[in-house]
């Protein structure tokens, strides 16, 4: 615990699911330690140039794609000095199969899909997962999807269980062209976009003379 009593309380990132008919939480997963950096890329969706219609030049067709990409470390050492059962058990496995939940069907939806090949079902609609919600603080909470997943175990207990582990996550944030207005992902994005638009209204104006010109030619 922190000698220091005032000090603000360090808030964590992290992924929440939520069931996509419903919208009710199915699980929050809370990372162990906040990655040192946190990249993201934004791809304008500019109407493609070209022919003469030059009045298309300044339009965007939508929000642009961002993703993101992060490095979470897992590791169970301190766990295991306080004698931690399920560490002691199974390492940090437990951690790792809910990040890696994020990539798989459940096993419930694959036997259904089973059965209803069996009852000879020509065309099966592919599995919906829950909404992810990527979380970095309240001022970004924004759906994604998981595109890119890998992860590196370093150390291991005597029964080649992980004790520490770097995942490697790439996300696709979810716009409203990608979910449309009703859907719950939906509103979150507009939540998210009109908060940067906030945001950059308290950003302070530039002029001019700091570019080294006194006006437009």
């Amino acid at each position: 615990m922190t000698t220091f009593p005032h000090s603000p309380r360090l808030l964590k990132g992290g992924i929440v699911l939520l069931d996509p008919q419903s919208a009710a939480i199915r699980r929050i997963i809370v990372l162990q330690y906040n990655p040192d950096s946190l990249s993201r890329t934004l791809q304008s969706q500019a109407v493609e140039l070209g022919g003469q219609n030059r009045s298309e030049a300044m339009r965007l067709k939508g929000p642009p794609v961002e993703t993101i990409k992060l490095e979470a470390e897992l590791d169970a050492t301190d766990q295991l000095e306080v004698a931690d059962r399920t560490a002691a058990e199974v390492g940090i496995l437990p951690q790792l199969a809910a990040l890696e939940s994020l990539v798989y069907p459940s096993s419930e939806q694959l036997l259904a899909n089973d059965a209803l090949a069996r009852q000879g079902r020509l065309e099966i609609a592919p599995m919906e997962a829950p909404l992810s919600l990527f979380i970095w603080s309240r001022n970004r909470i924004v759906p994604v999807r998981v595109t890119d997943f890998s992860v590196t175990e370093e150390a291991f207990d005597p029964s080649l269980n992980p004790i520490r582990a770097k995942v490697s996550l790439g996300l696709r944030v979810l716009s409203v062209d990608d979910l449309g207005f009703q859907h719950r992902g939906g509103s979150l994005y507009m939540a998210y976009q009109q908060q940067k638009e906030q945001l950059a209204a308290r950003s302070a104006a530039g002029v001019l003379s700091t570019l080294g010109i006194e006006r437009i030619p």
